[in-house]
């Protein structure tokens, strides 16, 4: 039985279209709220692959104020795909672009994004305040920079309004605009200054929904202690400091049906954790794949990622040699800065058989690397969460990490007392340098030669619960609790 309507506001949501984990969570976490009592509806932009999805529709009229600010007419779609039930707002000069959602073709962001998001959160505050009756939600949850200004918006209307949350996937992306648009999207003088969503100048989306919102969540609990601080808050670590007291850090998890080694029809060879030998089989098809030197003793390691100075890719770079000294190789899937990019199909090159690299994003890909490799590589300077460390626990590929963020919340480090008490799940380190990543890897590659250490290893990672059932109970708890204030 539903007890409680939440919406939540999403510029992208898996299956439908994905450019990262915001995605994997906006998609995953309506399904598993719903074992949790709550009826979770999703507002997402009228994208062409999000309207060729529905089947079933009802087409409703847009409320005056969101015509106004968009300078065009559209439509608010309601129907459902899979388990998703879905709000979808069909303005086609502002959103029916195929592609990426953000990026023009010449890979520049769109010059009307914070006008195109801006009418998002503006819709989405209307929602609130009841322009889809009899529904209703009890609680709004806006997600990132793109759906930043819904709790401005909700905080602008006359009277009572639902109590509302901002989640912060990444805070390096406060969705900075022109202060002078501000007056387009219809915020109010209070509204543009530094208290406000003022931001060095600009206008930050981000800002707004983290000054007004009257929560403020994020996707672990060290990220969110890590956001307090001038390294790491980007600017904004002085506004969390006074609002720390409505900030909660909880957990991502994962779509355990998605991720399941023992179902996968992208894998070369089902297994679990019963039959981890299968993985021999997946090994080898990758290293096919890779164009590897098809070697079952070599330790393989992967990177899964966007390739960028936050995921560590240069630090990597350097650390080669210590990976190619411990007889290690590596198959690298992803894209991203073009110096970055240059340099792996360079170190591919200059090692052929050892090296291996997938330019680009392909999901067959991804899970034959996580279902492929032996450890999975994840040097990042800093990570809210990390998803790829979770399917590789899922997988019983060893996760190498830094000590950061969802990174250290989420692995257990091979040290000497996780490894005697039998728990360990992975390999941390600190900093993230490059010698320190190459002891890294070095230590790895002295676990996994040792078969029985690996072995429990690699049975304590697949054993570890990555999926929302913990962090869904963790979000209806609060949510109960915003409503019942």
């Amino acid at each position: 039985m539903t007890d409680l309507r939440v919406l939540s506001v999403a510029s992208e949501a898996y299956p439908l279209i994905k450019t990262g984990g915001l995605a994997d969570v906006a998609g995953a976490l309506p399904l598993a709220l719903a074992h949790e009592g709550i009826e979770m509806g999703t507002l997402l932009p009228g994208y062409p692959e999000v309207i060729g999805a529905m089947d079933k529709t009802v087409a409703l009229a847009l409320p005056e104020s969101v015509t106004r600010m968009a300078g065009g007419h559209g439509r608010l779609l309601l129907g459902a795909v899979g388990g998703l039930w879905l709000l979808v707002l069909d303005i086609p000069h502002l959103y029916g672009r195929p592609g990426n959602p953000y990026l023009a073709p010449d890979g520049t962001d769109w010059p009307d994004n914070g006008l195109r998001f801006g009418v998002l959160s503006r819709m989405a505050a209307e929602i609130a305040m009841g322009c889809v009756a009899p529904w209703v939600p009890d609680l709004v949850h806006a997600h990132d920079w793109q759906a930043g200004l819904t709790p401005a918006y909700m905080a602008m209307a006359p009277g009572r309004h639902p109590p509302s949350i901002i989640t912060i996937h990444n805070l390096a992306f406060a969705g900075k605009m022109p202060l002078t648009l501000g007056e387009t999207l219809g915020l109010p003088d209070w509204m543009l200054g530094l208290d406000g969503a003022e931001f060095y100048g600009d206008l930050s989306l981000l800002k707004a929904g983290l000054r007004y919102a009257d929560a403020i969540t994020t996707v672990s609990p060290s990220y969110a202690a890590e956001i307090l601080t001038p390294e790491w808050g980007m600017g904004l670590d002085g506004l969390l400091r006074a609002r720390s007291h409505v900030l909660h850090g909880i957990l991502n998890g994962i779509d355990i049906q998605a991720w399941n080694p023992s179902s996968d029809r992208l894998l070369a060879a089902a297994y679990d954790a019963g039959h981890v030998a299968a993985r021999a089989t997946n090994k080898a098809s990758l290293q096919a794949m890779m164009a590897l030197e098809l070697n079952p003793q070599a330790p393989l390691f992967g990177l899964v990622s966007r390739l960028s100075w936050q995921k560590g890719v240069d630090v990597l770079m350097q650390a080669l040699p210590a990976l190619l000294e411990c007889g290690g190789q590596l198959a690298v899937l992803g894209n991203g800065d073009a110096e970055l990019v240059a340099a792996i199909r360079t170190a591919a090159a200059e090692h052929p058989g050892r090296i291996g690299c997938f330019i680009g994003y392909n999901e067959a890909v991804a899970h034959a690397v996580q279902g492929g490799c032996d450890a999975l590589l994840v040097p990042s300077r800093f990570e809210p969460c990390g998803l790829t460390q979770l399917y590789a626990l899922r997988y019983g590929a060893i996760p190498v990490v830094a000590r950061v963020g969802g990174l250290a919340d989420t692995v257990i480090d091979a040290n000497v007392m996780a490894l005697n008490a039998g728990v360990a799940t992975g390999v941390q380190f600190a900093p993230v340098t490059p010698t320190a990543l190459a002891a890294a890897i070095t230590r790895t590659a002295t676990l996994y030669n040792d078969k029985p250490v690996w072995a429990r290893m690699q049975a304590n990672a697949m054993s570890t619960d990555v999926s929302w059932r913990g962090p869904a109970r963790e979000y209806a708890r609060l949510y109960r609790s915003l409503v019942a204030a």
